[in-house]
């Protein structure tokens, strides 16, 4: 089984997603000793943002297709995803940009858009300062429903999310929402390819 793992967030070691991430790498890693792990941090390394490419040559393009590419083998995808602003991280997005094209995450059909890249499961950890799954800011969620959005539009209806939510409203807060997620991803199975 292949995993690609996926870190984001800008914060290193303070992180709770990159925290969170190496906890449900390592979980499927122990039901799965061989599993396959693929990693790349689009914060530290960013991919640059989208343009239209010319020369199919370029530094540009041949990135774009290695991350495609490290997409498409994968069967399990790990996501930290923390909510900046509301949404994701913009090295997130440059990320989703490179994995959604047409003609192969996804295609243009008579009856709509279709996905390709189903049969993958994916996992979500996602870190949030405040509360936002419910509650009077549960408006201003446009983190999780965007990625359940772009992952259901490439054909992945195997879409979990381990929250942290609320991890900048008081220590205690933040140790009980770290240990929910930690608890989450104790749940976890692998399932095999």
């Amino acid at each position: 089984m292949k995993l690609l793992h996926i870190d984001a967030s800008s914060l290193g070691q303070h992180s709770v997603s990159r925290q969170l991430t190496a906890a449900a790498v390592n979980k499927l890693r122990q039901e799965h000793p061989a599993l396959d792990v693929t990693y790349r941090d689009v914060s530290s390394n960013p991919l640059p943002h989208w343009t239209p490419v010319v020369d199919a040559q370029s530094e540009a393009a041949q990135l774009g297709n290695e991350v495609m590419d490290e997409f498409l083998a994968a069967d399990v995808i790990v996501i930290g995803a923390p909510m900046y602003n509301f949404s994701i991280p913009s090295q997130l997005k440059a990320w989703i940009d490179r994995i959604s094209v047409a003609g192969k995450t996804f295609s243009y059909t008579e009856a709509g858009p279709k996905g390709l890249a189903g049969g993958k499961r994916v996992i979500v950890a996602s870190s949030r300062g405040g509360i936002y799954s419910s509650g009077p800011a549960a408006g201003l969620d446009f983190q999780e429903a965007y990625l359940r959005a772009v992952f259901g539009f490439l054909g992945i209806t195997d879409l979990q999310f381990v929250r942290a939510e609320g991890v900048n409203v008081s220590a205690e807060h933040k140790t009980n929402a770290i240990a929910a997620a930690h608890n989450t991803i104790g749940t976890l199975t692998s399932k095999a390819a």
